[in-house]
């Protein structure tokens, strides 16, 4: 249930020749489980693309999904122009990831722990 919809941020050219800096930045609607957000994709500290979603994934995905950088080996990101397994050709010389704290009200921390428990049982 989770890939019946994708949403793409692409500028409205192609990247030319050459180093770049591309920023991805998503704002979430939070607190609780599964809110929107709004994501915006910069190229050299300019923007190309923002688009607002009316949902995230609301849990974790499953344990044989992959989180890979420079090839896609699982569940491709956009399966209109690629298929897995894709690998980039590129250079990417830096990654950063920076990940904001969990936007929870109390009662759906409670149910996250709930949740945690049940599976470490």
């Amino acid at each position: 249930m989770v890939d019946l919809e994708r949403f793409r941020w692409e500028g409205p050219q192609a990247l030319t020749p050459g180093k770049h800096s591309v920023v991805f930045d998503f704002t979430y609607d939070g607190p609780g489980f599964g809110k929107g957000g709004t994501g915006l994709l910069k190229v050299d500290g300019k923007e190309v693309a923002r688009k607002q979603v009316p949902h995230t994934i609301p849990f974790i995905m499953t344990i044989d999904e992959t989180f890979d950088v420079g090839v896609d080996l699982r569940t491709p990101v956009d399966d209109k122009d690629y298929q897995v397994p894709f690998r980039f050709t590129g250079k990417i010389d830096k990654l950063t990831i920076k990940v904001a704290p969990e936007q929870l009200v109390a009662e759906d921390q409670k149910a996250k722990a709930e949740a945690v428990a049940r599976v470490n049982d």
